[in-house]
């Protein structure tokens, strides 16, 4: 089975982790600080290491003081992290609409739904295209909300020449396998704001202080630590972290390759009748995590199992995130974000992935070819 997506690794990844291996650290030792540094520099901002991209979330939307009593609005449009560790920290989650052409979170409807409750309005660069910020950061600062990017697709991806991780107050990155870069599981926070960082930092190593200037009882002993507010251990280790900061250094590579193929895709099937292909708006530079096509004519389910039959392993993002059954049991029904729901029922996602050969991806377009053709 052809994969929709999977990591590429080489010798100089695996050359990075047995080193790691040999070291005196596997965990919280110098490999964290280096990665987290090696992340700062493509984010532009600086970042904490976490142990994946839903408890990168976890720990933004903690840093940010999101509890009981909040409102966070997002996309439904997205992984059912993005909402499920809002609503686990206490918070209402309420889902605004998404654009057509980019399935990212519509500035109109986010300003539409929010109220004196919401403190976190929270974006997804879906398949890699950031989201609109500009629009976003007026409606967040307007409401004195924090504005969280979930970017586990665009780690790479620019808008008007800024990284994605200067944008928001706080940014969540994936290092999945299926991800732009991986290590192994793993994630990452990124913060503009040093205070943010500094609750990020705090909360995903269980909630320690250790810092002198912020102890209650200083003279205890060089040994006191202090918890002032409770965390998690969702630290990640320096083993991983070895992966990470490797991966980073061909993420150039990576980005040129995807970039490459993604604009293969968008010349072999500009013919392809019933398919809509992947939008790239003005300004933005995005890393292609997917290639999102829209399949029309109802025939998005005949499509899927053909290609799945034929071999071809495409995959649909996402089911919106409402409909798990976890939110229904909430009161959240069907209908509620329509644009949402029209781009779910055309959306396929072909294989994308760095070492996906020109070979296989003409594999791909011939077989969408013989079924929307016929």
């Amino acid at each position: 089975m052809l994969p929709y997506g999977r990591q590429s690794i080489d010798q100089s990844d695996v050359d990075a982790v047995v080193a790691a291996l040999h070291s005196d650290w596997l965990t919280t030792g110098p490999r964290v600080t280096q990665f987290e540094a090696d992340l700062e520099a493509v984010a532009g901002a600086p970042c904490v290491a976490v142990s994946n991209g839903t408890t990168a979330l976890h720990t933004a939307y903690a840093a940010a003081g999101v509890g009981a009593g909040d409102q966070v609005i997002t996309t439904p449009m997205t992984f059912v992290a993005t909402a499920s560790t809002a609503a686990m920290l206490g918070a209402t989650v309420v889902f605004a609409d998404v654009t057509d052409d980019t399935a990212n979170l519509d500035p109109a409807a986010v300003e539409a739904a929010v109220t004196a409750s919401t403190r976190a309005i929270a974006a997804v660069d879906y398949a890699g295209h950031p989201a609109d910020y500009d629009e976003l950061r007026k409606i967040a600062d307007g409401a004195e909300a924090v504005l969280v990017a979930d970017a586990a697709h665009a780690i790479g991806s620019t808008y008007h020449g800024r990284p994605v991780g200067s944008l928001a107050d706080l940014t969540t990155f994936s290092f999945f396998p299926t991800k732009n870069l991986t290590t192994g599981e793993g994630g990452a926070v990124a913060a503009t704001d040093p205070e943010l960082l500094t609750r990020a930092r705090t909360f995903r190593t269980v909630g320690l202080v250790r810092d002198p200037a912020r102890l209650r009882h200083p003279d205890e002993g060089g040994w006191h630590q202090e918890v002032h507010e409770f965390g998690l251990n969702y630290r990640l280790p320096d083993l991983l972290c070895a992966l990470g900061s490797s991966q980073l250094r061909r993420l150039a590579e990576f980005k040129a390759r995807r970039s490459y193929l993604s604009a293969r895709y968008d010349d072999l099937l500009a013919d392809v009748p019933g398919l809509r292909l992947p939008v790239q708006r003005a300004g933005v530079e995005p890393m292609r995590h997917l290639y999102p096509v829209r399949i029309q004519d109802g025939r998005r389910r005949e499509v899927y199992d053909r290609m799945r039959s034929a071999g071809i392993g495409v995959q649909v993002n996402y089911i919106p995130a409402y409909w798990h059954p976890a939110f229904e049991d909430l009161g959240y029904r069907r209908g509620m974000c329509p644009v949402a729901e029209a781009f779910y029922a055309e959306e396929l996602s072909l294989p994308l992935f760095v070492e996906l050969s020109d070979a296989d991806q003409e594999r791909v377009v011939e077989a969408l070819h013989q079924i929307l053709g016929s």
